[in-house]
Parts: C-alpha cells; sequence; structure tokens
C-alpha cells in the first residue's frame, strides 16, 4: 500500500504527464517543504515508481501506474429515486436531476464530469418518475435500475440494489451541481464531501481526527463541516459496508432512515474521511428561491406548468411567487405553501393515482358550495378536471380538539348546516360502494388472508342492508371526511372545513360515522355526540342507523387502510381503531334493530 504522500506525488505526475516540474514548483503544490518534497521524491525513485532524466525531469514509471491501480476508481452509483419533495412545485412535474440549471440538466452535467474523469462505468437508480430518466441509457450509454421502493423507503433502498457493483465507487445525488469537476480517475481512500456552515446547521455535522478520519456525525450542529455532495467508497469501504446493509436492510429503521444513518451506527467499523470543498463549489437547491439565486432564468420563467396555474388564477407573475415551503405530503396529495404580495397560500397538487378513487369533480362542487355556505373560507380555486387547487394559508393553525366541547358543538353545527343546505351534489358518496371498491383492490394482496375478515364482512353487510332500507335513510350533500385533521382553527378561533376531496350525496349519519370512529370517543361519549347533532337522544331503530353508519364509516377506513399499507403507507394505531370499531359499532347496530 502507497503512503499519503507517495500515492499524491504519482496522482500528480499522472494528471500532469508532460510538464516540466520541479521539486520546487511540487513543494508549492503539496504546500510543504522542499526537505519533504525532497524525501518524498527520492522514496518514489528507490522503488522505481519515478524516473528522472539526465536534466532532471521528473515521470511516472510503469511500475508506478501499477502501483496507482488498486485506487483506480472502478464505477459511480448516482442515486435519482427520490422525489425531492422539499424542492417543491417543480419536483412534482419532473424529478430533480432533470432540472436545466445555467443551460445543463443536473444529472447530465454529472454524467458528462464523471466521464471526462475517466468513469464510464455508470449506473443510475431510479424510481419517482423513472421513465423521464431512461433516455440517458442510450446517450450517455448508462446502466439503469429500477427502485420501486423509492415511495416508501430512504435511500437504503437504493444501495441494497447495487450492492454487487460497489467497490472503489463513486455514490453520487442526481441534483448535485458541481462548479468544477470534482472526480478524479483515482483516490487514496473512502471520503465524505463536506463543506462549512458558519453559524447553526440542521445538516450532518462531522468531527475528525487529526488525520480527517470521521470520528463523529451530529445531525444538527454550530460552525461546523457538514455532509454535502459525493461520497467516494474504497474497496475496504464496500467490503465492510455491504454485509452490514444487508443485515440490517430487514431492519424497518434502516429502511426508513437514509444510509448515512446506517454508516453513523457503525462508525467505528466504517472509516471514512473528510474531503473538504467551498462551499460555492458544491452546491445543493433545497428551494427555488436557492435555485433562483443561483440561475437567473428562474426568476421569470421556471418552466412549471403548477406556476403557470397560479399566476393565471392570481394574476401575478412567477417572479412574484416566493417563500415556497413543501408541507409534508400526505396520503392522497402533495402542497406547498407560497407567498404573494404578502399573503400566504397553499397550492394543493393530486397525489399519482388517486383519480382511481376521488372524483376531482365532485369535490371541486363541493369546495364552491362550501365557501358559499361559510364553512371554509380558505378556498380560492380548484380545476376540476386536473384536480389542483389553491387556498389560503391559515397561519398557526391547529386542529380540532374532540375534548374541547365547544370545538365539537361548532363542528357538530357545520356538519348540520351542510346537511341541512338543501345543496346536492352531480356525484353521489356511497360508502360502501366505496368500500366494495378498496375490497376489490385487496384481492391478491394478502391483506385478506386474516381469520375474522369473512365473519366481518358478512356483519358488515347485514349492517349495511339494515341502515339503507330503514325509514331514517336519505342522502344529502355530505363532507365524507369529517374527522379532527379537517377542521382547522385559526388564532381567532375561527373554524374551517377543509379537504373535500370525498364529498358527494351520502346519508349524513355518515358525516357523524366518520366523526366517532376517527376518535378516540369511548361508546357514552359517541352516544353523546349523536345526541347533540339531533338535537335530541335517538332511541330504536333511530339509534341503530347512526350506530351503523359509524360501523360501516369504520370499516369503510378500515378497507381503506389496508389498501394504503399495500402502497407503502402504513397506518399505525389507526388500523387498528378502525378495525375494533367496526366490530364494537356493528355489534350495537344489530342490538337496536333487534
Amino acid at each position: 500500500m502507497l503512503s499519503k504522500n507517495v500515492f499524491d506525488l504519482l496522482f500528480y505526475f499522472y494528471q500532469n504527464k508532460s510538464a516540466d516540474i520541479t521539486q520546487r514548483r511540487l513543494s508549492e503544490v503539496f504546500e510543504c517543504s522542499l526537505g519533504k518534497v525532497n524525501k518524498i521524491v527520492q522514496e518514489a525513485e528507490e522503488t522505481k515508481l519515478l524516473s528522472v532524466d539526465s536534466e532532471g525531469r521528473y515521470a511516472l514509471t510503469q511500475a508506478g501506474l501499477t502501483a496507482l491501480e488498486p485506487y483506480k476508481v472502478r464505477n459511480a452509483v448516482i442515486m435519482a429515486a427520490g422525489m425531492s419533495s422539499r424542492f417543491a412545485p417543480l419536483s412534482y412535474e419532473k424529478p430533480k436531476g432533470l432540472l436545466k440549471v445555467k443551460g445543463e440538466i443536473l444529472i447530465e452535467r454529472e454524467i458528462r464530469q464523471l466521464q471526462e474523469a475517466g468513469i464510464t462505468d455508470i449506473t443510475l437508480v431510479v424510481g419517482y418518475m423513472k421513465e423521464k430518466f431512461f433516455y440517458l441509457q442510450d446517450k450517455f450509454n448508462v446502466k439503469i435500475v429500477v427502485n420501486e421502493d423509492y415511495y416508501r423507503y430512504n435511500n437504503t433502498s437504493t444501495l441494497i440494489r447495487v450492492l454487487d457493483k460497489l467497490s472503489n465507487t463513486y455514490i453520487c445525488s442526481s441534483d448535485n451541481y458541481f462548479v468544477d469537476n470534482v472526480f478524479e480517475p483515482y483516490v487514496y481512500q473512502s471520503y465524505y464531501s463536506a463543506v462549512y456552515a458558519a453559524g447553526k446547521t440542521d445538516e450532518y455535522c462531522l468531527s475528525c481526527d487529526t488525520n480527517g478520519r470521521i470520528k463523529n456525525v451530529t445531525i444538527g450542529g454550530e460552525n461546523s463541516w457538514y455532509m454535502l455532495g459525493h461520497v467516494y467508497f474504497d474497496k475496504s469501504f464496500s467490503d465492510a459496508f455491504c454485509p452490514i446493509l444487508k443485515k440490517e436492510y430487514e431492519n424497518q429503521e434502516t429502511k426508513d432512515h437514509l444510509w448515512e444513518n446506517l454508516y453513523m451506527r457503525y462508525i467505528k467499523q466504517l472509516s471514512l474521511f473528510i474531503r473538504k470543498y467551498d462551499a460555492d463549489k458544491v452546491l445543493e437547491f433545497d428551494s427555488l428561491d436557492e435555485l433562483r439565486a443561483f440561475d437567473s432564468e428562474y426568476i421569470n420563467n421556471a418552466d412549471s406548468h403548477i406556476l403557470k396555474n397560479i399566476c393565471k388564477v392570481l394574476n401575478c407573475e412567477i417572479k412574484d411567487i416566493v417563500n415556497i415551503k413543501a408541507i409534508k405530503a400526505g396520503l392522497t396529495n402533495t402542497s406547498f405553501q407560497f407567498s404573494l404580495n404578502g399573503v400566504n397560500y397553499v397550492y394543493r397538487h393530486p397525489g399519482v393515482g388517486t383519480e382511481k378513487y376521488i372524483n376531482r369533480e365532485g369535490e371541486d362542487f363541493s369546495m364552491k358550495v362550501a365557501s358559499e355556505l361559510g364553512l371554509d373560507k380558505t378556498f380560492v380555486h380548484m380545476d376540476g378536471k386536473e384536480g389542483w387547487k389553491i387556498s389560503r394559508f391559515v397561519e398557526n393553525a391547529r386542529e380540532l380538539d374532540y375534548h374541547k366541547p365547544k370545538e365539537v358543538t361548532e363542528a357538530l353545527k357545520m356538519m348540520r348546516a351542510l346537511h341541512d343546505s338543501g345543496k346536492v351534489s352531480p356525484f353521489d358518496f356511497d360508502v360502501w360502494v366505496k368500500t366494495e371498491e378498496f375490497l376489490d383492490r385487496l384481492e391478491g394482496t394478502g391483506k385478506k388472508d386474516t381469520e375474522d375478515f369473512i365473519p366481518l364482512l358478512d356483519t358488515m353487510k347485514k349492517v349495511h342492508e339494515l341502515v339503507t332500507t330503514d325509514a331514517y335513510a336519505k342522502k344529502c350533500l355530505c363532507h365524507c371526511d369529517c374527522y379532527s385533521p379537517n377542521f382547522l382553527l385559526d388564532d381567532a378561533d375561527k373554524m374551517y372545513l377543509i379537504d373535500w376531496e370525498y364529498s358527494g350525496n351520502d346519508d349524513p349519519a355518515s358525516d357523524l360515522g366518520t366523526f366517532i370512529c376517527c376518535s378516540d370517543y369511548g361508546f357514552d361519549e359517541a352516544l353523546d355526540i349523536i345526541t347533540e347533532y339531533l338535537g335530541r337522544k335517538p332511541e330504536g331503530k333511530e339509534l341503530g342507523h347512526y350506530f351503523g353508519y359509524v360501523a360501516e364509516a369504520s370499516y369503510y377506513w378500515y378497507v381503506w387502510a389496508l389498501y394504503q399499507e399495500t402502497r407503502g403507507n402504513f397506518m399505525g394505531n389507526w388500523l387498528y381503531m378502525w378495525y375494533s370499531n367496526a366490530k364494537l359499532y356493528s355489534k350495537k347496530t344489530i342490538e337496536q334493530y333487534s
């Protein structure tokens, strides 16, 4: 194994084959004394790694080239599977790596830089909008690997798919911009690139020993070097890392977190060194505002259908849309907050595939009714065909507290105002029809393979027949998703009923059923809620009717949650709560009708 000093010397002569290089020049390049340079050169000469001619000119020998061979970069992996949801709204329309920055597409620039460094074995791991990357295979002769878990797991799900490729390997992100080419054909040891943060940062901050080996990583720090940009795995690192990832990948914690978190847990066994760069040389754009600061083209033209939608509705220019912040993605949509002329708004972008079970035209109708009735004054505009909408942002919003009587009373009044409005949608939302649709989607998923699935389904069919044929069955415009997160309160305690995605004509008892089944109410509390809504205490079959819709709502959300879990959206305690409520209230319903 070469010493670091000899490696640096040989690599310098590899890069500068025809230069007339003196020891004084080497002293300037390596920022060390002439005496030290002389000692390093002498060592290389004695081992025949360098030759010197009669005029004192040095050259790399064949033996020197052979000595560099273990340090040769074999390949590169570019991680391009993620959604980059923080980079709203541009990443909602195309993968971040395909953005054009200063005239070049980010990932294309990175591939060219790798190839210029002699690295031609390049693998792209894609997931989100994967088909948009496929053209790169022919254009640059790169390999494509698909990560189908990109939407539910973190970047460990990318590396697990390329374990066989990890050797002397660059690990890159598709969205980095390197002002100068950072890639080299030979690298001495594994490293993580880093830039310096003056002041506080929430990045992954590094502490190193005197040799530059990373000895500790903390999430967040102050006046610190932090991880940013590319990583280099040498063969010894790859040989240690691969079996660790294989073993740990069975743990949900590993799947959910970055590979850097796994490295942090095994930092004593995994040797990475810091490679420092100036902050203006290695760049990553976390927001449109950051990109605008680097590339002025994005000030007036972001090539974004979403931003053009906003401009059309709010009669503004793209440059006026500022302070864009991604809002944590929901199960059916992605959204971002933005400011325009000092007013804050939210743009809601429909999730891929949601058109299969959400009627956007029905939502559009209901949103207009909600605005007219004063139930949702946040509404600005919705496109019923494409499914996007613009709303006013509720500052310091908080959701309804199920155990604050004043708030619950207001929520019940809002439900009653909707139900009594006489408004009829062009579209129905039959909770049982929707339940059956989700049951069909569960075929072949294994989610039906439980001991009591069929008995519970048979019970729910009986409940459905009872509540739809009794004297209390009726239909009106309903919200169909009346639970606490959709009742927002502002600083003045003004309440807004938001998110009308599932709305349509249904039995009003269905809204009440959802309100109860998504709470932590016990049976007596649920009875109090029904009584307050009606303004009197129901009995017999009328009470059974309302219990039945608590059961139906519980069962609907139960099978909905099972379906969401097949798509990687894990529902946690909600799944069990809806299952339990379906069992309890179906039993109570049948008792009331007996």
